[in-house]
């Protein structure tokens, strides 16, 4: 630990009460976090006052308050963002490359454990709602705004397009100024998306949702990053796994039980209007969230370091720069091996985004249309994702006793399955869509329960966070393309789209089968 002090030298070495006290201002984040909650705040008279109009706000004109609240808004995020930016981050990349921190590989779960997968469920159920509740506002869009499908196209369109910014810049932005500091910049964006729900135009919800995706997006890489340094490698899988899969599917359910429960009585604008509790909440989540202690040593922090180790049974030592990795390291993942594995787990990702922000987001819409009503369309999807949810178990259990490798490829098996079932549907043209749509869903979301961790521990320490983001921003990409072609005034049935996306299904599940790598129980300095 001496040397890892002075790997550390010029950095602040004093004794540190919080794990964001080195920033430039805490004082500086707080401010920022009320002055968002304020602007957001002054959005809700205007939406109360259309009770009357059943809370329909299309053509009525802003006032000074939401004009003032919206500045309070981007000032007060500019201001978080600096407060949470951290000193000297020249000196702390430097130090940060001969640092080694990890546990033991056979350390045991303890409390810290299990309470930090618990908090970062709750988060990724929290961030996952909000893409998932683009899908429940669709119809209620298209009857406020008076316009076609097509048009509010451009919502989910842009949305997506801010997870894709997102969840790159985000994984950026996690290796450079740390774990925490990140999730709770993007939590409090979160909050400032919540005026969505108030916007009186189609135009303003277009941007709204822009930055709504942007914030999203920046969770999901940085929660398995975090999970992977923190776990030991004996229960790295499974635990990246649950907490990614609870999250996946706990998201869906939490947005279609809430358009089910909330959407008939408050019109489809209250789904956006919720971020800000959801956001808030994520906020002071962000207090149980510890920063990773390679981030702590290369500050200088060693206090705080050594007690984040303690408390999830880590060591630390300090090694020469150019033999970081193990004795193992003529295994490392370089080079063809490393560019064809991201790849073939891109282009799984941008197949799963296909079918998660294609198929499943217009779904509430497509169901609409042939006759049932928002709140069974939404009660329907919400079964489903109930009947997914012990998917979710199994990939785990897969995942971790089984084989990394072919456990994904199994759940890319199975979302082939689903898909053809949805194809039959449509040619049958009757039957109940719950137990198809359950079956792409179990398929599906076991995907993303799994490619996401699988590439959390699959690349090299100083690519992870990008990598990560990388095919994080993939899973939306294909939903973006899916969205280009209903701009473009392409419309695709159900079945079609379902037998157009088995393509690079198929193909994602012969490139995970010739570059997936084995990576249960792998110690993930291997890959330096």
């Amino acid at each position: 630990m001496r040397a890892i002090a002075a790997a550390a030298g010029g950095m602040n070495m004093g004794s540190i009460k919080s794990t964001l006290s080195d920033r430039q201002a805490i004082w500086a984040f707080v401010a920022g976090c009320i002055a968002v909650t304020a602007g957001v705040v002054a959005h809700l008279p205007m939406f109360a006052m259309a009770r009357s109009m059943q809370y329909r706000l299309a053509g009525m004109p802003m006032d000074n308050l939401m004009l003032g609240g919206m500045v309070l808004i981007v000032v007060g995020t500019l201001v978080a963002a600096y407060g949470l930016m951290p000193r000297n981050v020249g000196a702390q990349r430097a130090a940060a490359a001969g640092i080694v921190v990890a546990a033991p590989e056979d350390a045991p779960l303890g409390p810290a454990h299990w309470g930090l997968m618990a908090v970062l469920v709750i988060a990724l159920v929290i961030d996952v709602m909000k893409p998932a509740s683009l899908g429940f506002t669709v119809p209620g869009m298209i009857s406020e705004y008076g316009v076609p499908k097509r048009t509010v196209s451009l919502v989910p369109f842009f949305a997506l397009a801010g997870t894709v910014t997102g969840s790159v810049l985000w994984g950026w932005i996690a290796d450079i100024y740390g774990r925490k500091a990140s999730i709770l910049l993007s939590a409090v964006m979160f909050v400032g998306t919540s005026i969505c729900g108030a916007m009186p135009s189609l135009a303003w919800n277009i941007a709204m949702c822009f930055m709504m995706g942007a914030a999203a997006g920046g969770m999901l890489p940085v929660t398995y990053a975090l999970l992977a340094e923190m776990m030991p490698s004996r229960h790295r899988g499974w635990s990246l796994v649950l907490v990614g899969g609870l999250g996946a599917v706990g998201g869906y359910f939490a947005a279609s039980g809430m358009s089910a429960i909330l959407q008939p009585i408050f019109g489809w604008r209250i789904l956006w209007l919720a971020n800000l509790p959801t956001g808030l909440t994520l906020v002071l989540l962000g207090a149980l969230i510890p920063e990773s202690a390679k981030f702590l040593l290369a500050r200088g922090r060693i206090a705080e370091a050594e007690a984040v180790m303690r408390r999830f049974g880590a060591t630390a030592h300090n090694v020469p720069v150019p033999t970081v990795a193990r004795a193992g390291g003529s295994q490392a993942l370089r080079g063809a091996k490393l560019y064809g594995k991201l790849a073939a787990l891109s282009i799984c990702a941008l197949s799963w985004g296909l079918i998660n922000f294609g198929l499943l987001l217009w779904l509430p819409a497509d169901l609409v249309a042939k006759g049932y009503s928002v709140g069974v369309s939404s009660r329907l999807l919400a079964e489903s994702a109930l009947i997914a949810f012990p998917t979710v178990f199994i990939a785990a259990l897969l995942y971790s006793r089984w084989s990394t490798k072919w456990a994904l490829a199994t759940m890319i098996a199975l979302t082939l399955a689903g898909l053809l079932l949805v194809l039959r549907l449509e040619l049958a043209g009757s039957g109940s869509p719950v137990l198809p749509v359950a079956l792409l869903i179990v398929g599906s979301n076991g995907i993303i329960a799994i490619v996401l961790p699988y590439a959390a521990e699959s690349f090299p320490l100083r690519v992870r966070g990008r990598a990560t983001g990388w095919v994080a921003a993939c899973t939306k990409a294909g939903g973006l393309f899916a969205q280009a072609l209903t701009i473009s005034g392409i419309t695709l049935s159900m079945g079609t789209s379902s037998l157009l996306v088995m393509v690079p299904t198929a193909l994602s599940l012969v490139l995970v089968a010739w570059f997936g790598r084995e990576t249960r129980g792998r110690d993930l300095r291997d890959l330096e």
